[in-house]
């Protein structure tokens, strides 16, 4: 049974895109974040809730509403949150 996240936690949803997605067999997610949590936090938050997701959330962006963030960035907000892996094709 799962733990439900503390007060000073929230469950986030993560949009899952491209190979991650197959990979998940999901098109989403969830994990559990603390306030004030950066991006890097929140890519160590995935690993541990989908641990076969590792390799390909090394090279994928993050991105909170629509842009791009840096491992360094807060994740605040209720924001949509989304893993775009790099994808290549013509």
């Amino acid at each position: 049974m799962e733990t439900p996240p503390s007060s000073a936690e929230s469950r986030r949803t993560v949009l899952l895109f491209a190979s991650l997605r197959d990979r998940a067999g999901s098109p989403s997610i969830e994990v559990s974040l603390p306030e004030g949590s950066s991006v890097a936090d929140l890519r160590r938050a995935i690993t541990a809730a989908a641990p076969h997701l590792a390799e390909g959330l090394a090279s994928s962006r993050i991105a909170i509403d629509q842009e791009f963030r840096e491992d360094s960035d807060t994740v605040s907000g209720d924001g949509e949150i989304a893993v775009i892996p790099p994808v290549s094709g013509g």
